[in-house]
């Protein structure tokens, strides 16, 4: 159970499928997160290599390395920064890249930073670049440099800081400049859950929710879930919520097919958007290639929408391919949606080459 990102990026955010997380998710995930490393579920490598991490820094009495978490939203990245604080004994300050955008505002939050304290900074790639260039020197050397006056007569004044952790997360990696990537100790990319996983994080929230529901309920979540523990805890609220009105609030897994069906998300876990963009694609245009604007027009959205939104998980599904010449629907979605596709649909050679 692990849940990260409360960066709002307009559309995902209202969807009952989308990763980011709403003012509801953000008052429930406070409740059923995991205190240690023993209770969170998934991300095993990660887990087994951070608590060797955490375990030599307090056997060392000393402060423990600066963390990098990279991954999709709702993998647990806020999640193991608290547990990271925790582990440590140490509090925990929290703050966002795209709430840094002058040095000075970086400046402030590291001058009152307390020894051994945990600096979470989520969506680390978004922070200004003089902010980041400050944060090399405090990450390294423990010290920062604050420029007082302007012009010929300004003046650098080191200021000393006590050993803090960083924490960085981030769902673009990519973004990150190598000199702030390389101060980091340990970094570890946080992966999609298998459903087996995220049934037991479906059982766990049940249980503190107080929740009654069987084993193959669970999978039935699980599997529409999108490998991502918040939207699986999202799923279980809505599914709870329809068991109590039309059942006797025991979750199946017929009652979680139809409390599913109601809010529109099938067994692959495609929302009202996906199956649009799926249904212009095939139906409307042979299953492509099409161009991502005219796509966009044919489904009623903003093209950011569509290629940020929706096009990323239909392609990690193998629902949608992108090539040169456009949008191309494979097999897999012809299949999904009930259809037959024509011979030699999916994005072949010639597609590849744009000839």
């Amino acid at each position: 159970m692990n849940w990260d990102d409360t960066t709002d990026t307009g559309a995902d955010a209202e969807r009952l499928v989308g990763a980011v997380a709403d003012g509801e998710d953000q008052a429930v995930e406070a409740a059923l997160r995991p205190k240690d490393l023993g209770e969170f579920i998934g991300q095993e490598k990660v887990r087994e290599q951070l608590d060797l991490v955490l375990r030599a820094a307090r056997a060392r009495g000393a402060t423990a390395d600066h963390v990098l978490l990279s991954g999709a939203p709702g993998l647990g990245k806020t999640t193991l920064s608290m547990i990271i604080a925790a582990e440590m004994g140490a509090p925990i300050r929290i703050t966002s890249g795209p709430a840094i955008q002058h040095a000075g505002d970086l400046a402030a939050i590291l001058s009152s930073l307390q020894e051994g304290e945990v600096l979470f900074l989520d969506e680390i790639h978004r922070m200004s670049r003089p902010a980041e260039e400050m944060l090399y020197m405090a990450m390294e050397d423990f010290r920062v440099d604050v420029i007082v006056g302007k012009g010929p007569g300004a003046t650098a004044i080191p200021l000393e800081l006590p050993p803090f952790t960083l924490v960085g997360a981030t769902t673009r990696a990519g973004l990150l400049p190598p000199p702030l990537r390389d101060r980091f100790g340990f970094t570890g990319h946080m992966e999609f859950y298998e459903p087996r996983e995220l049934e037991r994080v479906v059982h766990r929230s049940a249980n503190l929710l107080d929740v009654e529901i069987d084993t193959a309920g669970a999978a039935e979540i699980a599997g529409r879930s999108r490998g991502t523990p918040r939207i699986a805890n999202r799923l279980l609220r809505r599914v709870r919520d329809y068991a109590q009105v039309k059942a006797d609030g025991l979750i199946t897994r017929e009652i979680a097919h139809a409390a599913l069906a109601v809010y529109e998300v099938d067994e692959r876990g495609l929302d009202r958007l996906d199956r649009a963009v799926l249904e212009a694609l095939i139906k409307l245009f042979g299953g492509g290639p099409v161009g991502l604007s005219t796509l966009a027009v044919a489904v009623g959205e903003e093209r950011e929408t569509v290629e940020e939104v929706a096009e990323p998980f239909l392609v990690r599904e193998g629902l949608l391919a992108r090539t040169p010449r456009g949008r191309v629907a494979t097999p897999a979605a012809w299949a999904h949606l009930g259809l037959t596709a024509p011979r030699g649909t999916g994005p072949g050679q010639q597609d590849l080459f744009g000839t």
